[in-house]
């Protein structure tokens, strides 16, 4: 398997990550209902919610971008950068939200999605 494939098994892991920050990072998780203990985070824990939200929203377009790249025969090396990139930018995003840091955060956001727009352009 390539270094982008396991990038998208990455990436579909950091929702998971972020959630994770948001509910047991503090007391107060209930299980019987999470998106009423959700509703009512604030702070870093919210901001953790909210990560996890975005990450699900970028996951889509990067995994399926890596797919297309590969079928296509774009060039693996880059490809792989690319990937790598995400995650790196991903990683990034979370950490700026948590630290709320909105500008940086942007930043990250807008650099992780330059590589999937990379990654389609290489396959085109």
């Amino acid at each position: 398997m390539t270094i982008a494939y396991w990038c998208v098994l990455i990436a579909a892991f950091l929702p998971l990550l972020s959630t994770a920050v948001a509910k047991f990072s503090g007391p107060g998780f209930n299980n019987r209902r999470p998106r009423h203990f959700q509703e009512g985070l604030t702070g870093f824990r919210q901001r953790a919610h909210w990560a996890h939200l975005n990450a699900f929203e970028a996951f889509p377009p990067f995994a399926v971008a890596t797919i297309i790249g590969h079928q296509l025969r774009a060039d693996q090396a880059s490809l792989d950068l690319l990937a790598a990139c995400f995650i790196g930018f991903r990683l990034a995003h979370l950490g700026c939200y948590l630290a709320d840091r909105p500008t940086l955060r942007s930043l990250a956001w807008a650099l992780a999605t330059g590589c999937w727009v990379a990654m389609y352009a290489y396959a085109a």
